[in-house]
């Protein structure tokens, strides 16, 4: 359709150009047929009607040459004059899609990130997987001179509120180049076909500027699995992004950073060798993150209180949810009249997060305990480092697994549930997503693999042995379950 309008709009333009030629002309030859008459008959006319005449070939002449000269004055006029306009059905339609191209193309543009490593605390072991980011935008040829291409994409998988977009620009920031923003909802049009053209347009300026950094926030709403139910116009962008990531090799410049809480869900294609293929998982801060994180935030102010009793006091919070804190903790110091932040700002902040925001997970005493018991569990079993609030479960991974594989992993995903039974002497609901992978592992093993008979048997065996293993070994796991309440983390030393 817009081919078509500037087709016709060129058509237009030609049609306009040979008129005025075309009247030029004849003014000239009807002049000069006035002029020859007039020389000839000189002595027969008796009015002014041929002069009249003269006069008029004249102006006509000279509006010719006028108009050749403001053609393009005046096209524009002839254009938006509402007497000579009048729109289709289909015109307005397409006048409404340029103006959302327009309106869509203009939020693509490139900043500097003025934020670097240094303004983000408690990140030390995803800092040391985006240094060598950082250093081959900054020095590609060290890489390139021995055949080493990096990752074209970098995945941050975290909850929310743990500073995913906040990393990315630190990483910009660390190494000066353009950081391009754009969150996956973004790109979902109500026309087909505009998000992948957004998509198109976005990596083509991240080309242009490269070295740049692109950041896709909030990813899965245009990369989730596509499936015979999903929206076309969701489809397309996610193809044009597939394609893109094709386009271009790792010494381009240019490297995809995108953030997601939901990486079930991303496409398969999103997640293979060549695309984001490097994964980099964020948990919510430990006890001694979250002092490096309260300290970053309280620098420069004064206060009188006890950080790390407030670093233990703050299970739970993400990153954003303790520089609210301490936000609302600062407005009550205000409000006071006061210029030292106290216990009771604290106290009163730490309440309008715990009543007014649902999602900031506070645990008391006893809650912190269970938690502690169900990952402490998860490490003796896996033997592998866990945090606090790991959501996730090391396992074995093979390409051709074996029954005893598969059994193990069942064992691991169950081994939190069970151990909080064994210790605790009575069954608890910590975690729902544990017990789903198992029971869907289980029902893999009978109904594909056909490697036993009954998915609710099997479970039972695995549980049994778990409970019975985990019962020989409590007293190993209280002894975890202490190194957990005081650090927040079990590391491999530890086990």
């Amino acid at each position: 359709m817009k081919q078509r309008e500037i087709k016709m709009s060129q058509n237009s333009n030609n049609k306009l150009d040979k008129n005025m030629k075309l009247m030029g002309l004849s003014a000239i030859v009807l002049l000069v047929l006035f002029l020859y008459t007039l020389y000839k008959s000189s002595d027969h006319i008796q009015t002014n009607s041929y002069y009249f005449g003269i006069i008029f070939l004249l102006f006509l002449l000279a509006f010719a040459i006028l108009a050749k000269y403001k053609q393009k004055s005046l096209q524009k006029f002839l254009k938006i004059n509402p007497k000579n306009t009048k729109q289709s059905f289909s015109e307005e339609l397409s006048t409404a899609q340029d103006s959302t191209e327009e309106t869509t193309n203009s939020n693509i543009i490139a900043v500097n990130s003025n934020i670097t490593f240094k303004d983000i605390a408690g990140i030390s072991e995803v800092k040391g997987e985006l240094e060598e980011v950082v250093e081959f935008l900054n020095d590609p040829s060290k890489y390139l001179n021995h055949g080493v291409k990096l990752p074209k994409g970098v995945l941050l998988v975290g909850p929310p509120g743990v500073g995913k977009t906040l990393i990315a620009r630190a990483v910009a920031g660390e190494a000066d180049v353009p950081f391009f923003y754009q969150s996956g909802a973004s790109f979902v049009q109500i026309y087909v076909g505009m998000g992948a053209k957004k998509v198109r347009e976005l990596f083509m300026k991240a080309k242009a500027s490269a070295p740049a950094i692109v950041f896709i926030d909030e990813i899965d709403a245009i990369g989730k699995k596509r499936g015979g139910k999903t929206n076309d116009e969701r489809e397309s962008t996610l193809n044009e992004l597939l394609t893109q990531m094709d386009g271009f090799e790792g010494d381009s410049g240019v490297i995809v950073i995108a953030a997601t809480n939901k990486i079930e869900v991303l496409d398969e294609a999103l997640l293979r060798a060549g695309r984001f293929d490097r994964r980099v998982f964020l948990n919510l801060p430990n006890i001694d993150d979250r002092k490096k994180i309260l300290q970053l935030y309280l620098k420069a102010k004064h206060y009188e209180f006890d950080l790390d009793i407030l670093a233990q006091q703050t299970s739970g919070f993400s990153s954003a949810a303790l520089a609210t804190l301490i936000n609302e903790a600062l407005l009550n110091m205000i409000k006071r009249d006061s210029k030292i932040l106290q216990d009771i700002d604290i106290e009163l902040a730490k309440n309008k997060l715990e009543f007014g925001k649902k999602e900031t997970q506070i645990l008391n005493e006893e809650q912190k305990e269970i938690l502690s018991i169900y990952q402490a569990s998860k490490a003796f079993i896996t033997k592998s480092k866990v945090s606090l609030f790991d959501e996730k479960v090391i396992i074995v991974d093979s390409i051709y697994p074996s029954y005893k594989e598969l059994l193990e992993n069942i064992k691991r995903y169950l081994s939190g549930t069970i151990g909080v039974e064994v210790i605790k002497k009575q069954k608890y609901a910590v975690s729902k997503q544990d017990l789903q992978k198992a029971y869907e592992l289980a029902k893999q093993i009978v109904d594909e693999y056909k490697m036993a008979k009954d998915i609710d048997s099997l479970i039972e065996d695995v549980s049994n042995s778990l409970r019975s293993e985990l019962s020989e070994n409590s007293a190993e796991i209280i002894r975890l379950k202490e190194i957990m309440l005081k650090n927040e983390v079990i590391v491999e030393d530890d086990i």
